[in-house]
């Protein structure tokens, strides 16, 4: 019982990690809340990936509602033996966080790529990725940022967000990971017994 409470506080902790995902990913593509440049498409190219909004955002929040119904105690009743049905809800809880461990790493992969990138922006001499060849050195030299000169502020901007949707996915991560090595030592550790005795059936 003490388990699947804290499975549950585990899973619930995933919904507001994935909503507060899709709101950064979606300020990334209003730098100082211009819309002007989203609709003209200069913004970085990671922020087309989706990584917070689809896969560290919805796909969360289905893969956390999933995860709750499973910690679910009605939910035991899949076959006449309830060791055979919490092995089987736990082995679904396992694959789902396995998925949860996916997206969310989707996301982290994606917003790293994207923070050591630089933003597009507007420099002497046009349009550009100012510091793609800087290996991400220009974030802790302060002074090249004004380098770009539209938007405004959008260095700061997108180290701010990118790193926050790191933090948030990274959360993300080891929350499933939790979740996957729990119900993976409770199948291998005889929590549930994996063989069915045959007088059960």
């Amino acid at each position: 019982m003490g388990s699947r409470k804290c499975g549950g506080c585990l899973s619930g902790l995933l919904i507001p990690l994935a909503l507060w995902s899709i709101i950064v990913n979606i300020l990334l593509y209003f730098p100082n809340g211009q819309t002007s440049y989203a609709s003209s498409n200069k913004l970085t190219n990671y922020v087309w990936y989706f990584e917070g909004i689809c896969f560290s955002g919805v796909m969360m929040l289905i893969v956390a509602a999933v995860l709750l119904v499973l910690e679910n105690d009605s939910n035991y009743k899949c076959c006449q033996s309830e060791n055979c049905s919490k092995k089987y809800m736990t082995l679904l809880s396992m694959i789902f966080s396995a998925l949860g461990i996916a997206f969310s790493g989707y996301c982290l992969v994606i917003s790293a790529l994207g923070l050591v990138q630089g933003p597009y922006c507007r420099t002497l001499d046009g349009w550009e990725y100012a510091f793609e060849g800087t290996s991400g050195r220009f974030l802790t030299d302060s002074s090249r940022w004004t380098e770009c000169l539209e938007p405004a502020h959008v260095v700061e901007w997108n180290i701010i967000l990118f790193s926050i949707l790191i933090a948030l996915s990274g959360l993300q991560v080891i929350v499933c990971l939790i979740r996957v090595v729990a119900q993976l030592s409770k199948i291998l550790c005889g929590t549930y017994s994996v063989i069915i005795q045959p007088g059960i059936i």
